[in-house]
């Protein structure tokens, strides 16, 4: 056991990297492209010549409205957490795609009303407000889509980053959830009023498959099959254990949960049937290696839910969704791996750290922390690591209190072949920013730096 001794603060050079995930990402962002291409082919297959700025402003609003109509379903296939897409892709990579999703949608949206406002008002000779008033009370199933848009832009305006920190996460979640009913409500004026689909039924059934599918897709993944996992398990808390200051584990028992297929490194999202719990589920990691009738999680108390699951009571009913996640010993390509991480970002590296083939000396773990007490499932680890003739570095801040940063100097200095490890790195933004870029400089390859977070 060796503590990392304080050394200046690394230069920053970009975020960590989802590039070391060997995935179908490729091959699906070509067919979601593929998708945008069609829906412009469609346009410009049922667009004659355009003429005057009526019909440019018309143009350039029917496209905007189509890729718009597009996206909406994208948006909605990726907040069906298809598992094979979570585990392949990576939690986070799919969270960046619905974000990134959801601001294209928004911007599509916004677009669409401004030009096509302009263009009926300048096709009709009247003002814009009037046109407005007149495209919403007088075209069909108008309302319906006036009220999508509204929803579906509430939802925008509430996951924008600055604005999503200052609400609890449950009321944002549900405000979240409206997307369903925004999607909804939009589809109808497409097929009623929309140039290319009115009278062109192949277009309206291909749009009607599109949209079919990805609410099959959140059907079965976020209905089924959690329901399914639910009735076959089980679930319930067993007893809730403190391992350090605010650091709480949750043990769960359940029936034949070596069939649930969780493996070390994966995250399921809980939610806890009790007074001001149940209302939202939330991701933690499992923190030991799955049993067939107890699982657990290590929670640290930083907002209303995760503070409150230190006072859960043995035998609450638990809901649980998943496991997800690409954090696993499938992405290792390397002999030797490091292991690194502080905060609760440790959960998932204990159960890597017991579990990853490794002989003497081939496995580390560097766990973060401002002070030792701070270090939660310390015992576990440590007596892991002498089980395993592993080695298990800590980096705790000086007596006075005074920061110790991972460097690439540090780094290479403990390890002097870092760059020929595959590193695991789990811990809250900071710390995974700062130590991806310490790995990056000590020479260790972005496709060998595997990192997953739940900060989206």
């Amino acid at each position: 056991m060796v503590t990392v001794t304080q050394s200046p603060p690394p230069v920053r050079h970009r975020a960590p990297s989802s590039a070391s995930r060997r995935t179908p990402a490729l091959p699906l962002l070509v067919a979601a492209w593929a998708g945008g291409f069609a829906v412009l082919a469609l346009w410009w297959q049922n667009t004659g010549s355009v003429v005057g700025a009526a019909g440019w402003l018309n143009g350039a609003g029917r496209i905007t409205g189509l890729l718009c109509g597009y996206m909406c379903a994208l948006l909605v296939a990726l907040m069906a957490r298809v598992p094979w897409l979570e585990r392949g892709v990576g939690s986070d990579r799919a969270t960046r795609w619905h974000a990134s999703a959801g601001r294209w949608t928004v911007g599509l949206l916004v677009c669409h009303i401004v030009l096509i406002t302009l263009g009926y008002a300048a096709q009709a000779r009247t003002n814009v407000v009037s046109e407005f008033i007149s495209i919403v009370f007088d075209l069909p199933d108008m309302l319906k889509g006036t009220a999508g848009a509204v929803v579906l832009l509430t939802v925008g305006f509430v996951s924008a980053r600055a604005v999503r920190r200052r609400m609890r996460y449950e009321t944002w979640y549900y405000i979240h959830l409206l997307t369903y009913g925004a999607v909804f409500l939009a589809f109808f004026h497409q097929l009623s009023i929309g140039a290319d689909f009115v009278a062109h039924r192949g277009a309206q059934m291909a749009w009607y498959a599109l949209y079919l599918g990805a609410a099959a897709l959140v059907v079965w993944f976020r209905v089924l099959v959690p329901v399914r996992l639910n009735l076959r398990h089980r679930l319930r808390v067993e007893t809730v254990v403190r391992e350090a200051p605010g650091v709480h584990s949750v043990w769960v028992r359940g029936h034949r949960l070596d069939e649930l297929g969780a493996q070390p490194g994966q995250f399921l999202r809980w939610r806890f049937l009790t007074r001001g719990m149940w209302a939202a589920s939330h991701p933690y990691s499992l923190s030991a290696v799955p049993q067939p009738d107890l699982l657990r999680i290590t929670v640290k108390s930083l907002g209303d839910h995760s503070s409150a699951a230190a006072s859960l009571a043995p035998g609450t009913r638990v809901w649980a969704e998943g496991p997800y996640g690409a954090f696993t010993a499938a992405r290792r390509r390397r002999r030797k791996v490091l292991l690194l991480g502080g905060g609760t970002g440790i959960t998932p590296l204990r159960t890597l750290f017991e579990t990853l083939p490794a002989t003497s000396g081939d496995l580390t773990l560097l766990y973060r922390a401002r002070t030792a007490d701070e270090l939660a499932l310390r015992h576990e680890l440590e007596a892991l690591a002498a089980r395993r003739g592993a080695r298990l570095l800590y980096a705790l801040n000086a007596p006075d209190g005074t920061r110790v940063e991972i460097t690439a100097a540090r780094l290479r200095a403990t390890l002097p072949d870092i760059a020929e490890h595959d590193v695991f790195l789990c811990g809250p933004p900071g710390l995974s920013l700062a130590a991806y870029d310490a790995l990056r400089e000590a020479g260790v390859p972005s496709s060998r730096i595997h990192y997953e977070s739940f900060d989206m």
